[in-house]
């Protein structure tokens, strides 16, 4: 147990004893204890494997690369649509937490073999997302844009499209696109 870690559970009043047993059940799995974005996260040979989180209805053990875990039992989730890696376990008891023991160590082994495996999820290319038409005639009128929207990491570039054509309103899209055109002339991302 890393006690840099301890406050987290402190202050997850709802969830306090299903974590404690979760983080129980990924200790004796061999996985070293780190304290990443505020969080609790546990890696295998500096790898990250899993994270524990809390939010208003549940209790979840987050897979890094939780795609590649074989689900045979449908526990998985993906968080959002936009999240191609990342899958939860969610538990709302302790009691749900101890019943699944088995489940857990079985997936926390197997995901800790997919990184001693080197396993990588295969990740959307951009040009798989959705390029809003606001931005994409704002793209192909400023060049300037053009070049420095080419320059960004893909990463970047995948949350740039996410975030322009998620609203329903042009006018909304249009805006952001206008908002965020200093930022990608720039070469930051979008929460930097």
């Amino acid at each position: 147990m890393n006690p840099k870690v301890d406050f987290y559970f402190a202050k997850a009043k709802k969830w306090v004893e299903a974590l404690e047993q979760l983080r129980t059940f990924v200790l004796d799995c061999g996985l070293s204890e780190e304290l990443k974005w505020g969080v609790p996260c546990y890696t295998f040979q500096q790898r990250n494997i899993v994270l524990l989180h809390v939010f208003k209805d549940y209790c979840a053990i987050l897979f890094f690369k939780g795609a590649l875990l074989r689900d045979a039992q449908g526990l998985l989730v993906q968080q959002t649509a936009n999240t191609q890696a990342a899958r939860q376990l969610r538990f709302t008891t302790v009691e749900e937490v101890v019943a699944r023991e088995a489940v857990i160590k079985a997936y926390l082994q197997e995901a800790t073999e997919v990184e001693k495996k080197g396993l990588q999820v295969a990740f959307k290319n951009e040009e798989e997302f959705l390029i809003p038409a606001e931005f994409a005639s704002k793209v192909a009128e400023d060049s300037a844009l053009k070049t420095a929207f080419a320059a960004l990491t893909p990463g970047r570039k995948r949350a740039y499209l996410l975030y322009f054509s998620a609203p329903k309103q042009p006018k909304t899209r249009e805006s952001r696109i206008e908002k965020f055109r200093p930022q990608i002339l720039s070469g930051r991302g979008l929460n930097e």
